[in-house]
């Protein structure tokens, strides 16, 4: 495993507030054929972007965080996790902005429901953001644009245009299908369901191949790192394609699976890493974060063992 503490790595995008409820389930409502919850505690873990952040954090290296959030009481919760984490944090407020929130609702260990709580930021503030972006680059190695579709990347291309001028390397997480506007970027790494909805549904290994290649080729990316869930990972170069296989014992919860993927990817990266040994540690690191509730993180303790 690389000396991951001089790795500098820069987290751009939609930070979110994940609260869990956790509660026994006896009896089905008298009102609808709903389980009744009793809550018994609860928790708050920083989601999105943030998550994405404290992985990297978790792994050693020295993370900065740039994000927009409300001046709300969720937006104080998220500031006030993110304070102890050792995370160098700048939030910029939107009073206009309510901070995205998602609740999730577990009984006998299974998540029941999830409700979102989310709006739009408005310009002003994303264009700040773009000024203070700019003069970050110079102190970073790789930068994380961690798009989950909030608005908080409405200047993507500028950024990646910016950052690949300063030299740097820039991993994207993707969402939605408009993926042009990631053009130029280093790395990509969408899951099954993501890429389907750009490329279209692949009849074989032979056809995917040849759709993501012709996608890479289109954005002008090195590489597209195709996540697989059960199916492992597939990273496309133009060298060609590398394959490994899933290496999670157990799975027990999914969500933030993604931000670990690209965290590890990052940090491997900035520390010297070549980029197929860096998806296999990172395919470990997934592995490992499976086998936890909600958004968690992976050690540099636990990818060593």
């Amino acid at each position: 495993m690389p000396d991951t503490s001089q790795a500098r790595v820069l987290v751009v995008g939609d930070v979110m507030l994940d609260r869990y409820w956790f509660g026994e389930v006896s009896r089905i409502s008298p009102e609808a054929p709903v389980p009744v919850v009793k809550v018994q505690r609860t928790e708050e873990r920083p989601g999105g972007a943030a998550n994405v952040a404290r992985n990297a954090r978790a792994l050693g290296a020295r993370v900065t965080l740039l994000s927009v959030v409300g001046t709300d009481e969720a937006g104080r919760a998220l500031e006030h996790l993110l304070a102890s984490s050792g995370i160098d944090t700048s939030l910029l407020e939107d009073p206009e902005l309510d901070t995205t929130v998602k609740l999730r609702v577990i009984g006998r260990q299974q998540q029941l429901l999830r409700v979102d709580f989310e709006t739009w930021p408005n310009h002003e503030v994303l264009q700040s953001k773009l000024a203070e972006f700019e003069a970050r680059l110079n102190g970073t190695d790789v930068v994380i644009l961690s798009d989950y579709g909030k608005g908080g990347l409405t200047h993507i291309t500028e950024m990646i245009r910016l950052a690949r001028a300063a030299g740097k390397l820039v991993l994207v997480d993707p969402k939605g299908d408009d993926y042009v506007r990631y053009s130029g970027a280093t790395l990509l790494t969408p899951n099954r369901a993501e890429l389907r909805q750009v490329t279209g549904t692949w009849r074989d290994e032979d056809d995917l191949a040849q759709r993501a290649g012709r996608l890479r080729r289109e954005l002008r990316l090195d590489a597209l790192l195709l996540t697989r869930s059960e199916e492992g990972m597939t990273l496309f170069r133009e060298e060609g394609s590398t394959h490994v296989p899933a290496s999670a014992r157990e799975v027990f919860d999914v969500s933030g699976a993604g931000d670990t993927v690209i965290a590890t990817l990052a940090v491997m990266l900035a520390s010297g890493v070549g980029v197929v040994d860096a998806m296999r540690i990172a395919n470990h690191a997934a592995g490992i974060v499976v086998g936890k509730l909600g958004t968690a993180v992976v050690e540099l303790d636990e990818l060593r063992t």
